[in-house]
């Protein structure tokens, strides 16, 4: 998918609402534990329930690498009923992958190639040799992480490196890589007072932005320091979501709750 059809979906569906498909299966109604794949299940109950509303899903691989090899025959099987019914929504593998040239050049045939995502998040600490390989492929993208919403960011995010923040600093140089436009970000919603600093780098680039609801991110703070012409925003939900019920109601619960979220955007796109 191209990030102009992106922006065409979010201004179709008056959304930029992005679901995390983080499925536990300590978690997932019980109803659902005798069938032979709860967690596709699961997630195909949640997407068909909620897939007029949002624009984009990211399943997080650890939670199907976690089940072995039944968890990637699930996430195969996610991946594709989406891609079969839903060309219209972006895909995000999260999988926070990084590593050596080689190395990335499989991760990035895997998850943009083989699976067929629209995108896969990835961790930039080993430098360009480590993205670059995830920008090679046409209308697909990487989504770097950036500033992100945990605790521990604190650690190296927000330090000083070559007298500015370590995280601007990462920014800044991965505008200089190969097909940087096919780059977007990820910066957490806790960290919204930052947003005004980021978007002085990226002024054009999506970011992906988790922590709203359950991390206590504020969707408003959000868009006011990071929301650009074009949008530029997926705002992220997971638990706030898809666990709004474990019981036999659980799509049709998932789907108010994302119909709040998609009714708050509609009316900050329509004050933009």
């Amino acid at each position: 998918m191209t990030t102009q059809q992106l922006v065409q979906e979010i201004h179709k569906k008056k959304s930029f609402l992005c679901i995390g498909l983080d499925v536990d299966l300590t978690k997932i109604p019980k109803h659902l534990a005798g069938l032979e794949d709860p967690i596709f299940e699961f997630s195909k109950a949640i997407i068909d329930a909620t897939h007029d509303l949002c624009v984009a899903y990211k399943p997080n691989i650890a939670f199907y690498e976690a089940y072995g090899l039944k968890g990637w025959k699930s996430l195969q099987k996610t991946i594709d009923y989406l891609n079969e019914n839903h060309r219209d929504i972006f895909t995000i593998a999260d999988a926070k992958r990084g590593d050596i040239g080689n190395t990335s050049t499989m991760y990035a045939k895997a998850f943009l190639e083989d699976l067929n995502f629209d995108s896969v998040t990835v961790a930039p600490y080993m430098g360009k040799d480590s993205v670059e390989p995830f920008l090679e492929f046409e209308n697909k993208h990487a989504i770097m992480l950036a500033l992100t919403s945990n605790e521990g960011a604190f650690d190296f995010q927000t330090k000083n490196a070559e007298g500015k923040e370590l995280y601007k600093l990462v920014i800044e140089t991965s505008k200089t890589w190969k097909n940087p436009q096919k780059l977007m970000y990820v910066v957490g919603a806790t960290k919204a007072e930052y947003f005004t600093e980021i978007r002085k780098i990226i002024p054009d680039s999506f970011i992906l932005v988790p922590g709203v609801g359950a991390q206590g991110g504020s969707l408003q703070e959000v868009c006011r320091y990071g929301m650009n012409e074009n949008v530029g925003l997926l705002i992220n939900s997971s638990r706030g979501i898809i666990y709004a019920s474990n019981e036999k109601d659980f799509a049709q619960k998932a789907r108010e709750e994302a119909v709040k979220m998609q009714q708050e955007m509609e009316i900050i796109l329509a004050n933009k």
